[in-house]
């Protein structure tokens, strides 16, 4: 069932100003095919415009509030992003969940009438809200806005992250209770707020596969002249997601091999000795509409996740991004990587990860390929937002 004509808004901690890919981005793109949607930027803190103000997403912010006429922005026929010209008060220092919940409706009210405002001037009517697990400026928009239907989304384990858990805890379990459904893009996430909710699912997850296209695709000319075979990793090199102990016992175990590393790197990275490997080479940050070219001279792709609380119910987007360009695909294995284990070499260790990259050169076939994009292209945005239109529609 294709949901049509429907006007949707859409809230999260994802601005549109993002710099990195994003979940919330690509669903509302999705709903926007064959609906109104308003995306809805999160408002800018008081604290954020003193320490932040030289940044692209503060500056902007800022302009919204100087120029609040200019704050509503139509990109397409069926797409506006709304900036609230507001300031927020900075509350999630406060000790007591009770002085933390005042203020916090507080902001919830002043984020809501400033919704409303855009709502009216779009002149949308029983619309479906979206919310991309923003459980704090999200908390009271059921009550405030009154939405045909209230949709919250898991696409993160964010009680691992400290500023989340500390009033998260409290907060989540409620706004997934009084949700009209919840979406998840993890089976461990669905587990989790079935706990509040019955009218909780696992979605998947998708990926662009118009660009992620292996006939459509020319290598990326630095691919070209690396020794084979090309061990790559595309994404960001957060040390807090990937484990760097994993590719430095590749590089060393299989000298032979070339690991190559497309994306930006946190302090850890940058001050790694995979620097110093000759076997190792970093490409640096590159246009997300140029990755599928540098995926393309991978002989094999890895996803060298560490095992925390964190990352276990994690569905990473890159998976499918390999597996749509038919790249065989080496991932630590995770609950929500269990989802993959027909299509994906799963590890559990460092000694694995050799063994299965191994194995993954060693096996690799044309009809291997072609599966592997099958499986890719099915997980696609369509695919996913179809799955949520479905439920949608039983509301």
């Amino acid at each position: 069932m294709i949901i049509k004509d429907r006007d949707i808004v859409v809230v999260g901690i994802q601005p549109w100003d993002i710099e990195i890919g994003s979940n919330c981005k690509d669903i509302a793109k999705e709903f926007s095919r064959n609906n109104r949607v308003l995306y809805v930027n999160n408002p800018v803190d008081h604290i954020s415009i003193l320490t932040q103000k030289d940044t692209t997403r503060i500056k902007n912010r800022i302009n919204a509030i100087n120029n609040p006429s200019g704050a509503l922005e139509q990109l397409n026929d069926n797409f506006w992003v709304y900036t609230p010209p507001i300031k927020v008060y900075p509350i999630n220092f406060l000790p007591s969940t009770t002085l933390f919940s005042w203020f916090n409706t507080l902001n919830n009210k002043k984020f809501a009438a400033k919704i409303k405002s855009a709502i009216a001037e779009l002149h949308f009517k029983d619309y479906i809200l979206f919310n991309d697990q923003s459980m704090f400026l999200g908390f009271k928009l059921k009550e405030y806005l009154k939405p045909d239907i209230y949709v919250y989304y898991i696409r993160d384990n964010l009680m691992n992250v400290k500023y989340w858990n500390k009033h998260g805890k409290t907060i989540e379990p409620k706004l997934i209770a009084k949700a009209d459904l919840v979406f998840t893009n993890s089976l461990l996430y669905e587990e989790y707020a079935r706990n509040y909710n019955p009218k909780s699912y696992m979605v998947g997850q998708g990926c662009d596969t118009e660009l992620y296209t292996d006939e459509t695709t020319e290598i990326a000319g630095e691919m070209k002249a690396l020794r084979k075979p090309v061990i790559g990793y595309v994404g960001y090199l957060s040390s807090k997601r990937l484990d760097i102990e994993v590719i430095k016992h590749i590089a060393e175990n299989r000298p032979d091999y070339t690991i190559v590393l497309v994306g930006p790197e946190d302090d850890t990275f940058k001050a790694s000795t995979l620097h110093q490997m000759k076997n190792v080479i970093f490409l640096g940050s590159k246009e997300p509409v140029s990755l599928p070219s540098y995926i393309k001279g991978f002989d094999v792709a890895i996803n060298p996740q560490q095992l925390t609380k964190a990352t276990r119910g994690n569905y990473p987007r890159k998976i499918d991004e390999y597996l749509a360009m038919g790249i065989p695909t080496v991932a630590t294995k995770t609950k929500a990587m269990d989802y993959f284990a027909d299509s994906v070499y799963l590890a559990i260790d460092k000694s694995e990860y050799l063994t299965k990259i191994d194995a993954a050169i060693r096996e690799d076939s044309p009809i291997l390929r072609k599966q592997r994009m099958d499986v890719g292209h099915l997980h696609s945005w369509t695919t996913c937002v179809n799955i949520m239109y479905d439920y949608i529609g039983k509301e």
